[in-house]
């Protein structure tokens, strides 16, 4: 196995692993400043207000995309197992 190999799985192990969090922080992301114009536009200082709707745009989007994630982890890891032989000899 040469150096280009092993840089090539790492980089499309990188690439899986980014998409997978930007799937699951872009929506958390927009639902954390959407509350937080809320909160300055009326002055609520709650904490909870901030981590609940976050908390919950998180699981909805695990579990409607989690099938997604799971299909996308599995796809990579055959192509893996299937690429064993060509990487050995």
């Amino acid at each position: 196995m040469t150096p280009d190999t092993v840089i090539d799985i790492g980089q499309n192990a990188l690439l899986l692993l980014i998409m997978l969090l930007l799937l699951l922080l872009v929506p958390a992301l927009i639902v954390g400043v959407l509350v937080s114009i809320f909160q300055a536009a009326t002055q609520i200082n709650e904490m909870t207000l901030s981590f609940i709707p976050k908390l919950l745009v998180t699981v909805l989007v695990l579990i409607l995309g989690g099938p997604l994630m799971l299909r996308l982890l599995t796809d990579y890891t055959i192509r893996l197992f299937d690429q064993i032989p060509s990487l050995i000899g």
